[in-house]
């Protein structure tokens, strides 16, 4: 059975620096994996890249060669990914053995795991393929200053926990950037009384009943919560870790090692 990561998120939520990070820890610690780019408009890497969309298609020549926008161009990147995941994408992943830790570091738009079924049909193909996924989604804890912004970050979370029917950790990047923590704090166990007074004070009075609605669904159903990460701290990183270990099962059919020993001689 092998193990993998979706790593989504807003453009600029830190989706590339987490992947780089992740592997700097896991080579520290001595522990393999290897990190996919399935971004075809990415050029730079901090981490040695396993597999590349762009080695299938690329977001320049497309917008070359079609005359698409980056949008429209990278919607067309990623149906034929879609296209070709019993092709290239099978040739590669036959690099891998079964127990593999695969992390996917995503494009940012929106709208591939929010609506877009291309995500989707990519995570039902590593399911086949045995695959134990987990989706990783960061939301940058500097977006996350007030009660209308962490109700947004909470519904695009919900957003791809719906699309994509996985496993989620929902991740507060850049920590390591924030002044003030405690702002960040209040949001992390939030009260569901202080959020709704909060958010009526800075709505329109025709939105009360959305409101109340927003603020239960957060809060009865649980269904959205966010782990804090700070890249300078490795315990940081290894919670991190180990939330998506969790997740995904991974290591618990794992052989248990035994030391044999034999008992010493008497005399």
């Amino acid at each position: 059975m092998g193990y993998a990561q979706l790593v989504i998120g807003p453009a600029g939520s830190g989706k590339s620096t987490y992947c780089s990070s992740l592997y700097q820890h896991c080579e520290t610690v001595g522990r393999s994996i290897n990190i996919v780019n399935l971004d075809p408009a990415a050029e730079n890497f901090d981490y040695p890249v396993a597999m590349d969309i762009k080695e299938l298609i690329s977001l320049d020549d497309v917008m070359e060669e079609l005359g698409l926008g980056p949008n429209g161009a990278l919607i067309y990147c990623m149906e034929e990914l879609e296209y070709n995941l019993d092709g290239w994408f099978a040739e590669e992943l036959e690099n891998y053995r079964d127990d593999d830790y695969l992390v996917f570091d995503c494009p940012g738009q929106i709208e591939l795991f929010s609506h877009v079924p291309v995500l989707r049909n990519f995570v039902e193909h590593l399911k086949s393929k045995n695959f134990n996924v987990c989706a990783v989604c960061l939301i940058d804890s500097q977006f996350i200053t007030d009660v209308t912004k962490f109700i947004s970050g909470c519904m695009a979370s919900l957003s791809a926990m719906v699309q994509l029917e996985l496993p989620h950790v929902n991740i507060l990047s850049k920590m390591d950037l924030v002044t003030n923590k405690k702002d960040i704090e209040d949001y992390l166990n939030p009260e569901p009384r202080a959020l709704l007074s909060e958010l009526n004070q800075r709505m329109a009075p025709q939105f009360l009943k959305l409101n109340k609605a927003l603020i239960e669904l957060v809060d009865e159903y649980s269904m959205v919560n966010f782990v804090p990460l700070d890249l300078r701290k490795e315990s940081s990183i290894q919670y991190v870790l180990g939330q998506i270990d969790n997740c995904i099962q991974y290591g618990e059919d794992a052989d248990v090692k035994v030391r044999d020993f034999d008992p010493p001689d008497e005399d």
